[in-house]
């Protein structure tokens, strides 16, 4: 990850404006969803994956800084993370989480380290 989690790399081929909501989402190791949510600000860039059935229509909160790889061709948006360290971190509710600085700390946490998070396991 960058030093600012909530930044997108230089190299990830990030092009600000661009629409990624319903692009697919590809972890090191397989598919994990599609892009609901998303925000390119500057210090605030995120993605919301929902994960559908394949763990049980969770959604998760991706800081900007865990793209590897954007394919404008494909539509599609590469992650640096195994689908376990995605399967294992926090859920989250946008109603209550997106305004919240704390859980947004702690989710920073969560990737820079692997884990672990509170209530949570640390990713094998």
């Amino acid at each position: 990850m960058t030093e600012n989690p909530w930044s997108y790399g230089t190299t990830t081929g990030h092009l600000t404006g661009t629409n990624l909501i319903g692009w697919r989402v590809e972890a090191t190791d397989g598919h994990i969803g599609k892009v609901d949510k998303h925000s390119d600000e500057v210090n605030d860039a995120y993605l919301v994956v929902d994960t559908g059935v394949w763990i049980f229509g969770k959604e998760v909160l991706l800081p900007a800084s865990t793209v590897t790889r954007i394919d404008l061709d494909e539509h599609t948006v590469h992650i640096g993370l195994s689908k376990e360290q995605i399967k294992d971190s926090p859920e989250f509710h946008s109603d209550k989480h997106l305004a919240d600085q704390q859980y947004r700390e702690e989710i920073a946490q969560y990737y820079r380290t692997g884990g672990p998070f509170p209530g949570g396991s640390r990713p094998a």
